[in-house]
């Protein structure tokens, strides 16, 4: 039988543990907008696939912290490499290491999240 399910990734979770801290902070060094819904979901508009910052609620027991992602997960495009790492350097934020192959490099959100940004083709 076929599978019903389509080869497309609709929306990317990201989880967060204050949702206004990480709204404020990917719309400052990402520069993406969006809405806050629900009181713990950042609803970002993006191209392509969606971003959502969730402070996952109905997955961990009250007071329980989240788990961050420790390896990359999620990937932003740039035209120009090398300007987003001196951009990311300047704003404080933690890089795990340096460009690689010239073309990526990691870092950290304010939740220990690792996420990449890649130099589009």
């Amino acid at each position: 039988m076929k599978s019903p399910i389509k080869n497309k990734i609709n929306t990317v979770f990201v989880p967060v543990r204050d949702i206004g801290k990480a709204k404020n902070w990917y719309e400052n060094i990402l520069g993406v907008k969006g809405e806050v819904m629900h009181g713990h979901l950042f609803v970002a508009d993006m191209k392509d696939t969606g971003l959502i910052l969730d402070e996952m609620p109905a997955w961990r027991s009250k007071g329980e912290d989240i788990t961050p992602f420790r390896a990359p997960a999620v990937q932003f495009g740039t035209d120009d490499i090398e300007a987003s790492y001196q951009f990311m350097k300047e704003n404080g934020v933690e890089l795990v290491g340096e460009i690689q192959y010239g073309h990526f490099f990691v870092f950290k959100d304010l939740d220990g999240n690792m996420l990449m940004v890649m130099q589009d083709q």
